[in-house]
């Protein structure tokens, strides 16, 4: 053997990267975009169901939805997004306690989010089978509220980890990727509340 062979038999060189985007982060990326696809098809639903509709007032006559809950509910949600960015430039600057405290209320802020939401459902005063407005509303907010519980799991893991000292600023993938999610969700949220309380 060789030696200029011996090294590339002791360490194999790096696998060849096609993208610019590190792969854990594409990964997320595509997931995200599949995600996109998901919803997609509810809006669609929804938007199918209301022009089939063509009801003169919307939500229809009998549907009351609670418009400044649900405000007060996408305030503390888009606050959770900044929480977490701070999360994350906090480790990035080498501050284990601004990601620790970032990360907590990240969750806490999620949870109030979900809570709100669950008390929304028992007190709108309509079920999913009352009709097709009462299947796309609970659908697609229901869809994200499973969504706003993925992202408070990985937030609780990332959370867990970072109290075990488990970040760097070099190695944060843990706290960036589900940030990416979080975020996604953040924004998901603002179409949702835009299009079935807003519009």
């Amino acid at each position: 053997m060789s030696a200029h062979a011996e090294p590339h038999a002791a360490h194999p060189p790096a696998a060849n990267q096609s993208s610019r985007v590190d792969a854990t982060t594409l990964g997320m990326l595509i997931f995200i975009a599949s995600e996109i696809m998901l919803f997609g098809s509810f809006f669609t639903a929804y938007f199918f169901v209301r022009v089939v509709n063509d009801a003169p007032l919307w939500p229809p006559e009998g549907f009351h939805l609670p418009v400044f809950v649900a405000g007060l509910n996408t305030a503390i949600l888009l606050t959770s997004s900044f929480t977490m960015h701070w999360a994350l430039q906090a480790i990035k600057r080498g501050s284990r306690a601004g990601l620790q405290a970032g990360l907590v209320l990240t969750f806490f802020l999620g949870l109030t989010f979900l809570i709100t939401q669950m008390l929304e459902y028992a007190r709108i005063g309509f079920a999913p089978r009352d009709g097709a407005f009462g299947s796309v509303f609970y659908g697609l907010t229901g869809l994200h509220g499973a969504h706003v519980f993925i992202g408070l799991t990985l937030l609780a893991f990332a959370t867990i980890r970072s109290f075990r000292g488990h970040f760097t600023p070099k190695e944060h993938w843990g706290v960036e990727i589900p940030g990416i999610y979080w975020h996604f969700v953040d924004v998901m949220w603002i179409v949702v509340y835009a299009t079935v309380y807003l519009l």
